[in-house]
């Protein structure tokens, strides 16, 4: 029997790899993953939340849920995954642009100037900024068009069995 497979988060800005060791693994199936989480400090005003990775989206999805349990908005990475089969290891590595949608389905695109400084630097590969971009215009119209409500139904599924 296969165990479960170890999660990390890598981030560009600053420059970081994160066991997501405290992660609740929720379910690994296909191209998705769903995660339940705390919060390692308590200067948000959320506590916990869930999280499904869209391998092949290339999106992460999580539910940002207070004490209490009102979802206080949606965030939304866009990732690039790379997978190790050997050590059934995960690694997440966030591509900066990010979109926070509020439970009135408003939202905002954030994080565009970290893009611009990860491209002067030389962090962002061609590849990268590629995944980054069509990820981005991907999820983008699926907010647009009414369509990203199947993400937080998605979400809203775990949500109700694991609180």
């Amino acid at each position: 029997m296969k165990s479960d497979p170890v999660l990390y988060r890598r981030r560009l800005i600053p420059d970081e790899l994160i066991r997501l060791d405290k992660d609740e693994l929720l379910l690994c199936e296909g191209n998705k993953i769903v995660t339940k989480w705390n919060v390692l400090t308590d200067r948000h005003p959320f506590t916990h939340g869930f999280s499904c990775y869209y391998i092949d989206k290339n999106i992460k999805v999580s539910k940002f849920i207070d004490k209490n349990e009102t979802t206080v908005y949606w965030y939304c990475d866009i990732i690039k995954t790379d997978y190790e089969p050997e050590s059934n290891t995960y690694t997440f590595t966030d591509l900066l642009a990010d979109v926070i949608i509020y439970p009135d389905f408003t939202y905002k695109v954030v994080d565009l100037d970290e893009i611009a400084d990860a491209t002067e630097k030389n962090m962002l590969t061609k590849e990268m900024l590629t995944v980054l971009m069509r990820s981005l215009d991907s999820l983008l119209n699926d907010i647009y068009s009414g369509k990203f409500k199947k993400y937080t139904e998605y979400l809203d599924s775990f949500c109700e069995k694991n609180e």
